[in-house]
């Protein structure tokens, strides 16, 4: 008998035959080289991760975290209009390190001479500056082993805000560590790697949008930010 293979194939042409890449799975230990090309095989997946060689697929996403989803970008997006020179960036792909490709929630990078830059293909390599990401609990991977990668890979500013706690955790990078930053007497939590970027945390919270718009505005109507925009020769 002769002995048939395992390995699956689909028919391009009457000449040639292309091997079908397998789906990827969570809990799959791959390279992030095999992970996106499978990846990229799967147009039909929408979010997929690979976090210390490990494979996460996300579940589907709630009317809630859609919701508290376009709060963010709402705020994020007033900021990014008003200082030329940043990009931000909502569930694209992210290049790490050789372990590490993660999709955030959302992002705000430098243009120029930042941590992070484009690829060829239109992806991002690098630490972008600022993500925020928006969790089920405090028991998500976004706040343990997702943050340790981006603590480890040089993420300045890692925002989690999670959907049952009712919490948002902003951590500061500071000497390799994230430390977590302060609000001040107000509930607004200022960032130090994009000034002027002032989030009213206490508000977004509680779906105050106006006070979180007006206080981003204020940030933004700051000297400080002023200062920040002719540095980026906006």
């Amino acid at each position: 008998m002769v002995a048939t293979s395992t390995l699956a194939y689909t028919k391009e042409s009457t000449s040639e035959k292309k091997a079908i890449l397998p789906p990827l799975e969570s809990g799959d230990r791959l390279t992030r080289a095999e992970f996106h090309r499978r990846y990229k095989a799967m147009p039909e997946v929408k979010k997929a991760e690979l976090i210390e060689g490990i494979v996460l697929m996300s579940s589907p996403a709630r009317r809630i975290h859609g919701k508290q989803h376009a709060a963010v970008i709402t705020a994020l997006g007033l900021y990014q209009a008003a200082t030329p020179g940043t990009e931000l960036l909502d569930n694209v792909t992210v290049f790490l390190d050789a372990d590490n490709e993660v999709q955030p929630d959302i992002l705000l990078r430098l243009e120029r001479a930042g941590t992070s830059s484009v690829t060829e293909e239109d992806y991002i390599d690098g630490p972008p500056e600022l993500v925020f990401e928006i969790a089920n609990t405090s028991a998500t991977y976004d706040l343990h082993d997702k943050l340790n990668v981006y603590r480890r890979t040089g993420v300045k500013e890692y925002i989690v805000w999670t959907i049952q706690d009712s919490t948002i955790y902003w951590y500061r990078l500071d000497e390799g560590q994230y430390i977590l930053a302060q609000v001040d007497s107000e509930g607004i939590v200022h960032s130090t790697v994009f000034p002027g970027l002032d989030l009213h945390a206490k508000a977004l919270l509680q779906g105050e949008m106006s006070q979180v718009l007006a206080t981003m505005q204020a940030g933004i109507n700051s000297t400080a930010h002023a200062e920040f925009v002719k540095t980026l020769g906006g």
